[in-house]
């Protein structure tokens, strides 16, 4: 019986220990007390981050993982606290905006939200986004989610239903379960809403509060809807769920938050608010997530001129990021009196003044709010058309520093702040023992320089280390990448999917050129000769390790080249094209 024992606890000893990780030798970014603390060692029990001292002072047990920290940088999981999965980041996500369902349906385009929300969850995680929260989806998105909520190398996704809102566009009628918003008119919708929703089991209700009114009747247009407000947040504390609102005017910010609400998902861009507007969300803890980013990427996109970093077309979905410069050749199309339109007038000094009016009102208000004490969460509400899902978190950073922020503090948005919509800052966070090992292992000191928080050497989600290949790369998405490179008139985005000694064929078999640094020299010069360059895939074929596209190219010339390109791909790398024209 003795022996037994023995060998059993033998067995849970070895196993312990086998569970054990060792972060050796790293600098650990305390976002607590924004303090670089060096030369230490993490120790992670399983989930759980269960030790932290200096390197010298912890013992490596035998049989245990050991990763090496040296030189590197640890900070936790970061969090974006408004996303929208039901939206792909491409250009036919919203029809209500612009709307070219005549040439991409709408149900194609919820379709393929939801065949790739996983692919998307995987992008997230890759950039070290190990926690996503989903500021409104739908009732199909929801049991997706719930679908995928055991499965590994995934980051936590927290999401509510349709938005409950008293303005519903026509676009979005008539979807059935995968309707994102629900047309709540008087108090008992309100509550027969929110109760519909609790079958799907939401982590948080929403509220999309739009006044269609200005000026003077702004303020009695809120307060008309003020009982529906109200009775949505009643109804959902009753249930232990938290309330997000949409609110961009300082009065319906203002109602929401006196009647309960406890997550704003954008700053207030309307007027400058006042410190007693300040005073009121720090003390009812309300935390509130600027969305600096969004409205431009509207604009930028309907204006053609999207200027994606490499880091964002080499990262995004290709699809859906590739969808933006569609605008180019659909301006040829039949609708092309209404593309001209909107791309003059998002060019125009007109929106030019405005876009740089609120975007004053919107800096100036997170300034006040972050001196006054209230909690910023970084979020991008990506999907929306232009902001990229994953690879447009860095662009909200960025943003957040040009109106004022330190890196500590944006630091702290994307990590401890966003836990507290949750009450999850006692379990997630911080690098801290006893908290969950959500954590990002960096190259570079993310508080010298943001960019470093894209310079991920590893990721782990509860404990396990991320595998570097999470995202599935395919011929067709190599192909994408780098049809996206040569739109955006990016070469190194472009050159990024080719293998070093990539050779050019015009078919069948005479050489046009071989190597990577040639076709660097060829294409940079046309990129820079060339600002009009476009090229539309009109057809495509995926055969095995070969990709076949029919390619219109403009902006050469008077006249539109057509030519077939086929791509043969060995090693996740395009080694041979050939042309035939």
């Amino acid at each position: 019986m003795k022996k037994k024992f023995q060998i059993l606890l033998s067995i849970f000893v070895i196993s312990t220990f086998h569970s054990q990780t060792y972060i050796q030798n790293v600098t650990v970014v305390d976002v607590l007390s924004q303090k670089l603390i060096p030369n230490q060692t993490v120790l992670i029990n399983k989930n759980l981050i269960s030790d932290i001292k200096p390197a010298k002072n912890i013992k490596i047990q035998n049989g245990a993982k050991i990763i090496n920290g040296e030189g590197k940088f640890l900070i936790p999981g970061m969090t974006d606290s408004h996303v929208h999965f039901f939206q792909s980041g491409g250009l036919y996500t919203r029809p209500d905006a612009i709307d070219l369902r005549k040439y991409h349906s709408y149900d194609k385009e919820i379709n393929w939200a939801h065949n790739n929300m996983e692919d998307l969850l995987q992008r997230y995680l890759k950039s070290g986004i190990t926690s996503v929260i989903d500021a409104g989806a739908s009732y199909n998105f929801l049991n997706l989610k719930n679908s995928l909520v055991n499965k590994p190398n995934l980051p936590s996704v927290y999401m509510t239903g349709p938005l409950l809102t008293t303005y519903e566009p026509d676009e979005f009628k008539n979807l059935d379960k995968n309707e994102p918003f629900k047309l709540t008119m008087s108090v008992e919708d309100a509550k027969k809403y929110v109760q519909e929703q609790l079958q799907y089991k939401p982590d948080f209700i929403k509220i999309w509060y739009i006044v269609l009114a200005d000026g003077a009747a702004m303020e009695a247009e809120a307060k008309k809807h003020e009982p529906i407000v109200k009775a949505i947040i009643d109804e959902a504390h009753k249930n232990n769920l938290k309330v997000a609102v949409h609110a961009t005017e300082r009065i319906t910010a203002q109602i929401a938050i006196q009647n309960g609400a406890d997550f704003l998902v954008h700053d207030i861009e309307d007027e400058i608010v006042p410190d007693d507007f300040v005073k009121l969300l720090k003390s009812k803890n309300t935390v509130l997530s600027p969305t600096l980013i969004v409205s431009n990427n509207y604009t930028k996109t309907f204006g053609q001129n999207p200027n994606y970093s490499t880091y964002e077309l080499e990262n995004s979905n290709p699809e859906a990021i590739g969808s933006i410069y569609d605008l180019k050749h659909l301006a040829y199309s039949e609708d092309s009196v209404m593309i001209q339109k909107t791309k003059k007038r998002s060019n125009s000094p007109q929106m030019t003044a405005y876009l740089d009016k609120i975007s004053a009102i919107r800096t100036a208000n997170l300034k006040k709010l972050i001196a006054g004490g209230v909690t910023i969460a970084a979020g991008t509400d990506a999907g929306n058309i232009g902001t990229q899902h994953a690879t447009s978190f860095i662009d909200e950073l960025k943003a957040m520093k040009e109106s004022g922020l330190s890196n500590w503090q944006i630091l702290q948005s994307a990590t401890i702040n966003p836990t507290r919509i949750f009450n999850k800052e006692k379990t997630s966070g911080s690098v801290s023992a006893g908290k969950i090992a959500d954590l990002v292992l960096l190259n570079s000191n993310p508080i010298e320089n943001l960019d470093n928080l894209t310079k991920i050497d590893l990721v782990l989600k509860n404990g396990e280390v991320v595998p570097q290949n999470i995202v599935k790369t395919t011929p067709e998405s190599l192909v994408q990448q780098q049809v996206n490179g040569y739109n955006a008139r990016n070469i190194d985005a472009f050159l990024e999917p080719y293998s070093e000694d990539v050779e050019l064929y015009s078919f069948p078999n005479t050489l046009l050129s071989k190597g990577k640094e040639a076709m660097r020299k060829d294409y940079d010069a046309m990129f820079k000769r060339l600002p009009d360059l476009h090229c539309e895939v009109k057809n495509r074929i995926i055969n095995g390790n070969f990709v076949i596209d029919k390619e219109s190219v403009s902006g050469m010339g008077n006249k539109r080249m057509e030519a077939t390109a086929i791509y043969e791909i060995k090693n996740d790398k395009i080694v041979k094209v050939y042309f035939i024209q």
